[in-house]
């Protein structure tokens, strides 16, 4: 038995200038972290070998890994030829939220299949394949930034290159001010889900067509690196700012990235003592994230007390095998 853990991500500036259609254009660039929020993944032998078993939000038993549904474990054992075995997920949020679940599942599948066949995979190529894997293979809308963003640990910034390369460099700032950020970041979870494949087809038309929406991604990359330089400098009143200036123009990039329910929990925050925040993910639903100085954080949680707040915390490390069982099969 195999089991791995992948955190997930948490995107502060910079979304969007992942996908190809902006990085082909200008580079991109996305600050992030990972958090203390995963996705496991375990795998082992079934007890019939005749058998594969995928289990998610449902079970899909199978005699022909063809058969599988689940498009993400479908190829995965296809590309690595094994059937008769079992996979099972769980995590530690739902899915649809923002936090780049999809993409974790994947990197964390990835990662289970080599060292079920005793094989070393260095997280950036694992992310590398991920990426492969969801949007050439699979064709999803999708960009770069989620299966960099779990599969490598630690507060990094994330630069997409015209010529399809990723180069993602840590983080290194003053252990203080990391605490600080880490004490005045906020998750509050919308209760609203999203599709992020919707929302991103028409971000992709609309950067692919239209000049506004192209120099709000340039804007937003010159942001992330703003950002970038505050946090290195210990600045985070300006963090706060940078993030607020981001969402801004994140939410003009497509029609559901917000709505009105999301904009009033946003005014309500801001209006409450938060410095700047963000709708996670693709948009249209999910966490909600914001930065708020310690002492004004009880009137913030006061003001949203009917949204669920997930307490989290940044953390360093990424994709990881947790467990590993003897092997007792052939």
């Amino acid at each position: 038995m195999i089991i791995t853990r992948t955190p997930f991500r948490v995107s502060f500036a910079g979304g969007g200038s992942d996908l190809a259609s902006f990085y082909k254009r200008h580079e991109g660039c996305v600050l992030s972290t990972t958090i203390n929020k995963y996705m496991y993944v375990v795998i082992h032998p079934t007890f019939n070998r005749s058998e594969t078993v995928v289990k998610y939000s449902k079970t899909e038993t199978v005699n022909d890994i063809r058969q599988i549904q689940h498009p993400i474990a479908r190829q995965l054992l296809l590309d690595h030829k094994l059937d008769g075995v079992e996979i099972v997920s769980t995590a530690d949020i739902p899915a649809g939220t923002g936090l780049s679940t999809s993409s974790a599942y994947t990197v964390g599948l990835i990662h289970a299949l080599y060292a079920f066949r005793g094989k070393f995979c260095a997280q950036e190529r694992i992310a590398k394949e991920a990426c492969e894997l969801e949007i050439e293979k699979l064709g999803e809308p999708i960009g770069k930034q989620d299966q960099y963003g779990t599969a490598v640990g630690g507060l990094k910034f994330i630069r997409f290159l015209p010529d399809d390369t990723v180069e993602v460099e840590s983080l290194i700032i003053d252990p203080a001010v990391r605490k600080q950020l880490d004490d005045n970041l906020l998750l509050f979870y919308t209760g609203m889900t999203h599709s992020a494949g919707t929302i991103l087809r028409e971000q992709n038309t609309n950067i692919s067509g239209a000049e506004d929406k192209f120099r709000n991604l340039v804007k937003m990359t010159e942001l992330a690196y703003e950002m970038r330089d505050a946090l290195t400098n210990g600045n985070l009143d300006a963090f706060g700012y940078i993030l607020n200036e981001n969402w801004l123009l994140k939410r003009q990039l497509a029609s559901q990235i917000s709505n009105d329910t999301i904009e009033r929990y946003y005014h309500i925050a801001m209006e409450s003592g938060a410095l700047g925040g963000k709708l996670l993910g693709a948009g249209g639903g999910g966490f909600l994230l914001f930065y708020c100085p310690k002492e004004k954080q009880s009137r913030l949680r006061c003001a949203l007390s009917d949204l669920v707040e997930l307490a989290f915390s940044m953390e360093n490390s990424g994709t990881k095998v947790i467990y590993v069982g003897e092997k007792d099969w052939d």
